[in-house]
């Protein structure tokens, strides 16, 4: 992310936290403009062009987003005013926005959780993975199979939040894009992410003692996200961002071969 895009995305969050009543419709219709300006590079150009006088680009606004609330009109009015390193971020942009909108708009939905999971069902379904990275699949299909998948079993802001990024995954593989969402969803929401590598369940008292050392660790609230995986044998391991806290022992086990072997 250039310098510029960090800046222009600061001045947008910012208009977008002083919104009000940000709601679920907000996030959906910023997530039809980041669509719209995706897939059309006369208007992400347009949009995005530094000669361009900051009026001239809100005004483009006004033409083609005119019906929308006034909520997202204003914040992607905002948003065409900075300036963008290039056109793509200028979308990642609008994206990430509608993202937190969607967190705004539900702040019980445990999104982070429902987005982990359906990460998970990824994963394990290389079939579902391709299906949903293809080209060959319409938008609309692909929107249509995540909701049928998703019916009943996530959130609003999740369900949305899913469907809207593989209509538009602009090269990025699911996986990739949920965890970017995950991480989104978690910085609006003032928290971090921690994966949690453990050989079986954990119960709600070690999940609540794990998450208020992490928390005091890290100076935050940390969300858990735990991935049963029995190579672990016991113990736990533990990774935020690029901190990894293996305490497991598996490899305790590996450290001790290791050892042995020099």
């Amino acid at each position: 992310m250039g310098s510029a895009t960090t800046q222009a995305l600061a001045a947008s969050i910012q208009t977008l936290a002083a919104a009000k009543d940000v709601t679920l419709d907000t996030a959906r219709e910023l997530f039809a403009a980041a669509h719209a300006v995706g897939d059309s590079s006369q208007l992400s150009g347009a949009l995005a062009d530094p000669a361009a006088p900051a009026a001239a680009r809100q005004n483009v606004v006004t033409a083609v987003f005119g019906g929308l609330s006034a909520n997202t009109q204003a914040v992607l009015k905002t948003v065409v005013s900075e300036r963008w390193s290039n056109a793509d971020e200028l979308v990642d942009g609008i994206d990430e926005l509608a993202i937190r909108a969607s967190a705004i708009a539900e702040a019980g939905a445990d999104i982070e959780g429902e987005l982990f999971g359906f990460s998970r069902v990824v994963a394990a379904n290389p079939e579902l993975e391709l299906a949903l990275g293809s080209r060959l699949g319409g938008q609309d299909a692909k929107s249509a199979l995540v909701e049928r998948l998703l019916s009943g079993a996530t959130s609003a802001p999740a369900a949305l939040i899913v469907s809207s990024l593989v209509r538009q995954p602009r090269g990025r593989r699911i996986r990739q894009l949920l965890n970017r969402a995950m991480r989104i969803v978690s910085d609006q929401r003032d928290r971090v992410v921690a994966t949690v590598y453990s050989a079986s369940e954990l119960n709600d008292a070690q999940r609540a003692r794990l998450g208020e050392a992490l928390s005091r660790r890290y100076d935050g609230q940390v969300a858990l996200n735990v991935v049963i995986d029995p190579t672990i044998i016991g113990g736990l391991r533990v990774q935020i961002a690029d901190d990894v806290i293996d305490g497991s022992i598996s490899a305790r086990l590996a450290d001790l071969r290791q050892k042995l072997a020099g």
